[in-house]
């Protein structure tokens, strides 16, 4: 029965392009607060796709910028990002949710191309957008938690969209276990859906595994600082968050590891769209420093 419930909650989980690749999203979106001042292409491809929030009466605001989760083949935009615009708008932040092409079709690596990309083309239009460029958070979940910290630490891909690093502010991760893809593929494969999942975006072949996990680079340059946060009850994505902290700081990178009490991995991305939760107010605190 728990890996029957581990298993679905495991699956809950550059430069200018024209203007006529955006178009303003005048209804509701399903799992949305608010509706999206826009939706902007960042690639050709159809996956290459934001939904953009613009703070409310603020100058040039920082932006936090959302990745969903989905073991890497699934997920949206617009369901992953929940109340997360209008939570953060609140704050007086701008706020993105984006979509990224899919594992089979295309890798782990090549989706933390599209993360970069996808930074890049918002900074390259943040005037006309309206928030500060050099202000950016990085947000994901469960696999979206995986691209952001890989983002964050192995600048290769922020170096390869023109991004500097010290543009992204910080790094907020929600409930990952795929920090150490090594040390995670075990444990993934004890269920065989969520082993499936992990071989298909990381394959059997270690040296990729290690490429492709975001400890491996935490001794570089990387985000300047991490909010890591996981289910209290949940082993794996505690050792994976508690691991990716220390090497962090062991790095000299400030990084703050918090276990959510009385969450699942649902309901802690939910809960960082909310105010007056352990998550939304761990998020707050961290961004308003």
């Amino acid at each position: 029965m728990k890996a029957l419930l581990w298993s679905a909650a495991a699956f809950a989980l550059v430069g200018s392009i024209a203007v006529s690749a955006e178009r303003p999203l005048a209804k509701w979106r399903a799992g949305a607060a608010t509706a999206a001042d826009r939706e902007i292409s960042y690639g050709s491809d159809p996956k290459q796709k934001l939904d953009y929030w613009r703070a409310p009466g603020t100058n040039r605001p920082p932006i936090i910028i959302f990745i969903h989760g989905g073991g890497w083949s699934i997920g949206d935009k617009a369901q992953g990002a929940g109340t997360k615009s209008s939570f953060y708008n609140g704050l007086g932040f701008a706020f993105a949710s984006l979509n990224y092409r899919l594992v089979p079709n295309v890798t782990p690596d090549d989706q933390a191309k599209d993360v970069a990309a996808a930074v890049a083309h918002l900074r390259a239009n943040a005037r006309r957008l309206g928030f500060d460029p050099n202000r950016v958070y990085l947000m994901g979940h469960s696999a979206g938690a995986h691209l952001a910290a890989l983002v964050s630490a192995n600048t290769r891909y922020l170096d390869g969209a023109g991004v500097p690093v010290s543009a992204i502010s910080g790094t907020i991760l929600l409930d990952g276990a795929g920090y150490d893809v090594v040390k995670q593929m075990p444990k993934a494969a004890m269920i065989k859906r969520l082993g499936d999942k992990y071989e298909a975006a990381f394959t059997t072949d270690p040296a990729i595994q290690a490429k492709l996990s975001p400890i491996t680079y935490a001794g570089a340059p990387n985000s300047q600082r991490w909010l890591i946060l996981h289910v209290a009850s949940r082993k794996d994505a505690t050792d994976q968050s508690q691991a990716l902290g220390r090497a962090l700081s062991s790095a000299g990178t400030a990084a703050s590891v918090k276990a959510v009490p009385n969450s699942n991995h649902m309901s802690i991305n939910q809960d960082a769209g909310k105010a007056g939760t352990i998550v939304g107010n761990e998020i707050s605190a961290f961004i308003k420093r």
